[in-house]
């Protein structure tokens, strides 16, 4: 292992940073967190410092005191901003990017670096999160503003990414080390220099807001249409929620094109890349040239099972609070055990062995699926170690395992009511090869005879799983990419 990143911890024991100073849409965030593995590539000094002028400056962290003391790791707050200006009016009426920027985020996440660079942890911040910023000096009016309740995407507006990592700070106790903001223009730029990106879904994606729309399957998107996934929030009832989880999946699917490319071990391309990805990127003045040549040497075998993405989770998803609105309360108990893993360089996701096949990934959780199974075969009690296999994967077996009353079956059958499809579908991921046959009126329990050409049950996963009682749910980014 290399040496340590050397800017890996400037803080004094009061947190204060020793060093001189001197979104609106999610997947911005994705180039943000680019910059740190396109500096993998290792390609020295010289090419590095060359891409670093492009980077702007902001200073994130003037004047702060009393700040959470330091852990280990490495932590950055990465924020996304609307801004447009730099796209083309075609662009905007393509990609239904009208209207005027905000100058505003509303999309935020917290990147740990473990102290030996072999994970990175990403946690995204509802923009919605009820949060109480610090006294400050509003950036708009210059006056003084005391402590109080706001919208956590608000602090931005209102003092700027000061505000923003003092917020941060005192809502989750982590000490943030570098701060990097990206907007519109540098997202569609870096997933159209990188060739694109795959995604995967298993269900059709619409949204009339965004004019998202993806089939089931694999899509390669361009920048264009990356950004209106990332940005979709008309799909389902999830809102923002389910855009933060999509958000994360490509991010993943970002990380894997990079990784597998070739981008990192090729220095023309290394810097052809990053010069169209700084171009719109602004850091704090303390993230320079040889922290990307420290930071890159470490991570040279960075890959997207080193990643794992999660997002705070929520108590109250609706609470209402005077004079700022609807807003979401963080869980009192599971979010600050998300933050202690964090500050302690602790996992989030159970990284699972690279030699079991991966689960596949099924439309409605298997939780949700009621199944009967019975037995086709001519092999004694296939039947019930079909429905425990089935059972330990998820799906919510009833009824006692018997004999079939269709006689011997050469082929699995799975018999489903037309108005349970996607059910069925699921389950059908779980025994492929199986026969899928309509039955009007059969009602929600699948019923699964076993035939002679059963051999395994396949291990599935809803497209979030859900966490045990009390834990965080989170997943590794080679279980969100297309397999």
């Amino acid at each position: 292992m290399t040496a340590p990143f050397r800017s890996a911890r400037r803080a004094d024991r009061s947190g204060a940073h020793r060093r001189p100073a001197g979104p609106r849409w999610g997947l911005r965030i994705g180039a943000a967190t680019s910059v740190l593995l396109l500096s993998a590539s290792g390609v020295g000094h010289a090419m590095v410092t060359g891409v670093e002028t492009g980077i702007g400056r902001v200073d994130a962290f003037q004047g702060m005191s009393n700040r959470p003391g330091g852990g280990d790791g490495l932590n950055f707050l990465v924020v996304g901003t609307d801004g447009r200006d730099k796209l083309t009016q075609e662009e905007k009426e393509k990609y239904h990017l009208g209207g005027q920027p905000c100058h505003c985020t509303d999309t935020l996440m917290l990147v740990h670096l473990s102290a030996d660079r072999d994970r990175a942890s990403v946690v995204s911040l509802p923009r919605d999160s009820y949060a109480e910023v610090p006294a400050h000096t509003d950036a708009a009016t210059g006056r003084a503003r005391a402590a109080h309740p706001i919208k956590l995407n608000a602090a931005y507006a209102e003092g700027g990414p000061n505000l923003t990592v003092r917020t941060v700070e005192h809502m989750t106790g982590v000490h943030i080390d570098h701060y990097l903001e990206v907007d519109f223009t540098s997202f569609m730029r870096t997933v159209d220099a990188v060739g694109g990106v795959e995604i995967c879904t298993v269900r059709p994606l619409r949204d009339s807001y965004t004019g998202l729309n993806l089939p089931v399957g694999k899509a390669q998107l361009n920048g264009g249409q990356a950004l209106q996934y990332v940005r979709s929030r008309h799909i389902d009832g999830s809102a923002d929620l389910g855009r933060m989880q999509r958000q994360q999946r490509f991010l993943a699917a970002l990380i894997h094109k990079i990784t597998s490319s070739g981008v990192l071990m090729n220095p023309i391309r290394f810097k052809d890349v990053a010069d169209t990805m700084l171009a719109s990127v602004r850091a704090d003045p303390g993230f320079e040239a040889n922290d990307l040549v420290d930071l890159g040497q470490a991570m040279r075998g960075f890959t997207p099972s080193s990643s794992e993405f999660t997002s705070v989770p929520l108590g109250d998803v609706a609470q209402p609070v005077p004079g700022v609105g609807s807003t979401v309360r963080w869980d009192p108990v599971r979010a600050p055990k998300l933050f202690e893993a964090i500050r302690e360089d602790r996992p989030l996701a159970e990284h699972r062995d690279r030699h079991r096949p991966r689960a596949a990934v099924v439309d409605v959780p298997p939780g949700r699926v009621q199944v009967q199974v019975d037995n086709g075969s001519d092999r004694a009690g296939l039947a019930t170690a079909v429905a425990r296999e089935l059972h330990a994967t998820g799906f919510a077996t009833v009824g006692t395992p018997g004999n079939s009353g269709l006689g011997r079956l050469a082929r699995t059958v799975i018999a489903y009511d037309p108005r349970w499809d996607r059910s069925a579908r699921s389950l059908a991921a779980a025994l492929p090869g199986a026969e899928l046959r309509p039955v009007t009126g059969q009602g929600s329990v699948m019923r699964v005879t076993v035939g002679q050409d059963h051999e395994a049950v396949h291990r599935v996963r809803a497209e979030e799983p859900s966490p045990p009682a009390g834990a965080v749910s989170a997943v590794t980014g080679d279980q969100a990419v297309c397999p």
